[in-house]
């Protein structure tokens, strides 16, 4: 039986670990061919280990397991040529996207932040202006196909909230970046509404990742247990899986959610309802 997304092809940023490779693998299932981007390197301001060429070797090596095509590059989602080159790489080998996943992100919680200016330029650079130019690397390939398609940013529980809070450099600028992500989405679901390319964002709570599992989130919460305190869930469970994910996003990209687009959907065990 074919798979709902038979035929198309997503470009996704963040794919070599975490919600990205789950992400790219989730679609290749339904039937998609995945052009694929990571940095694959390590940054100064993050505490906790960055994926390397291996973990985006591994990405490509499951997405072919499930029988579909990949494209898959290293680069910075910073630096508008580096994502332009990947997405000319994917036309040349595929011929056209019909979805993009802007994932990328990093979330450097340090309790004792030195340099919180250096750190909110390099959140907001990669959790927001990366989004921007992995989308706009992907909008005219997309246009001129002329059969529309579908984007969804990864948000965040941050991104509809501003508990937290706590004046720590780092939790403002992933605060600010996932709220920004909500803003890009909204008025690019008015701009594109008239080619049929529907715009949504996902906001999920914390996901069994690196990015939330790792030594350095337990110590900022020792240090103030009240911001762990805020950032329970509803439901009882600590974390959520990449899959839960994933599943929503693969339900926004088909055709079963035609006509969903300038959405916030929370993927979060009910944490926006407390």
């Amino acid at each position: 039986m074919a798979g709902k997304l038979e035929g198309k092809v997503a470009f996704i940023t963040g794919a070599a670990r975490g919600q990205g490779r789950s992400h790219a693998v989730r679609l290749a299932e339904e039937g998609a061919d995945i052009i694929a981007f990571d940095l694959a390197a390590p940054i100064d301001c993050v505490p906790y280990p960055l994926p390397g060429p291996e973990d985006l070797d591994d990405t490509v090596r499951e997405v072919e397991a499930v029988g579909r095509r990949v494209v898959a590059r290293i680069g910075d989602v910073r630096d508008p040529a580096a994502v332009a080159a990947v997405v000319k790489d994917g036309v040349a080998q595929f011929g056209r996207i019909d979805i993009v996943l802007p994932n990328a992100g990093i979330a450097p919680h340090r309790h004792d932040e030195t340099d919180p200016a250096a750190v909110w330029d390099q959140v907001i650079g990669i959790n927001l202006t990366g989004v921007y130019h992995a989308v706009h690397a992907a909008l005219p390939t997309m246009i001129d196909g002329g059969e529309g398609g579908s984007i969804v940013l990864t948000s965040s529980i941050a991104g509809l909230t501003g508990r937290g809070g706590t004046g720590n450099g780092s939790w403002e600028a992933y605060t600010a970046s996932k709220h920004g992500v909500v803003g890009l989405m909204r008025t690019w679901a008015n701009w594109l509404a008239p080619h049929s390319i529907r715009v949504n964002a996902v906001h999920p709570t914390g996901v069994n990742t690196p990015m939330v599992v790792n030594e350095s989130l337990p110590e900022f919460f020792a240090k103030r247990p009240e911001t762990a305190h805020a950032l329970t869930n509803l439901l009882p469970v600590e974390v959520i899986e990449a899959r839960d994910v994933s599943n929503a996003i693969a339900w926004l990209v088909s055709d079963e959610a035609r006509y969903v687009t300038g959405v916030s959907l929370p993927v979060d065990a009910g944490f926006s309802a407390k």
